[in-house]
């Protein structure tokens, strides 16, 4: 159960998390007409110990990730909203903006993978062991960023804006803030105070991606709780509760943006919908709004 005050590192609790996405954009990454491909995040589930590398090589055929209902889907919303955001980025460069902003970065990759500019500047705010993990990983294996990237080792629960702007952040410059797979970790009337914040920090011409969900079904609560671990285990993190549109919150300060259902931007892709088991697809929305 969360509390106000909990922490964590890539192996547990919300950072855990980051491990159980990033394997699944590793396997989804593998099919030949993937519409997005990361190739670190197999580097990133190999280095979190031999269960992950189980997974990964085959020899967890009772993993979630590799069920035909549930894993199915995950690995394509995983592999769909990456491509997603990946375009996001790259529409923001090719439009001049020099500013990154990646909030709960887990073990996102952009700053290694995605064809930065020169002069781009990538901020990365996590909690500091989530970061370590990425870093030591990356460093072991011989990488280095392509744009010049800033550890910003903050709770976003505290005053990360502080602890961003004493990081080298530009407020007068045009950001590229992305919030990817967070909101639902935060309480509603945290994701305002988030969002506040993003606006009060962003000049004209900025840019913010976000994914949302809408509120799960009681009853799938109640199926997710009573099931196998890695559900009741989600379930217990997540704040699963009503709040504000994000796409409507910008909206009504000025902001211009676009929604787009997951399972819609799915079929743009030319997939194919994974229809067995829940359908939580239904449930999550692809935002980009502009100031």
């Amino acid at each position: 159960m969360r509390t106000d005050d909990d922490s964590w590192d890539i192996k547990t609790s919300v950072g855990s998390t980051a491990l159980f996405v990033a394997a699944a954009r590793a396997l989804a990454g593998r099919a030949p007409d993937a519409p997005a491909r990361d190739e670190f995040a197999e580097l990133f589930v190999r280095a979190a110990g031999p269960e992950w590398v189980d997974l990964l090589e085959g020899r967890a055929p009772e993993h979630p990730l590799l069920t035909p209902d549930f894993g199915a889907q995950f690995q394509q919303h995983q592999i769909a909203r990456t491509r997603y955001f990946d375009d996001f980025m790259t529409a923001a460069a090719a439009a001049g903006i020099r500013q990154v902003v990646i909030l709960a970065a887990g073990l996102d990759s952009r700053a290694y993978r995605l064809p930065w500019p020169d002069g781009t500047v990538l901020y990365e705010l996590d909690q500091p062991q989530v970061l370590a993990f990425k870093r030591n990983t990356l460093t072991a294996a011989g990488h280095k960023p392509i744009a010049e990237r800033h550890e910003v080792a903050v709770d976003l629960r505290e005053d990360w804006p502080k602890a961003l702007r004493e990081g080298g952040f530009d407020p007068d410059a045009a950001t590229a803030w992305l919030i990817e797979g967070l909101l639902i970790y935060l309480t509603p009337a945290a994701q305002d105070q988030l969002f506040d914040a993003v606006a009060a920090l962003s000049a004209p011409g900025s840019r913010v991606a976000i994914e949302q969900m809408d509120p799960l079904p009681a009853e799938a609560v109640a199926a997710m709780s009573e099931g196998d671990d890695s559900g009741s285990e989600w379930v217990s993190m997540i704040y699963n509760e009503p709040r504000t549109d994000s796409t409507e919150w910008f909206a009504g300060r000025g902001w211009t943006g676009q929604r787009v259902r997951l399972t819609d931007y799915i079929r743009d892709l030319g997939q194919t919908l994974h229809s067995a088991g829940p359908q939580q697809q239904s449930l999550i929305s692809l935002v980009t709004v502009t100031r």
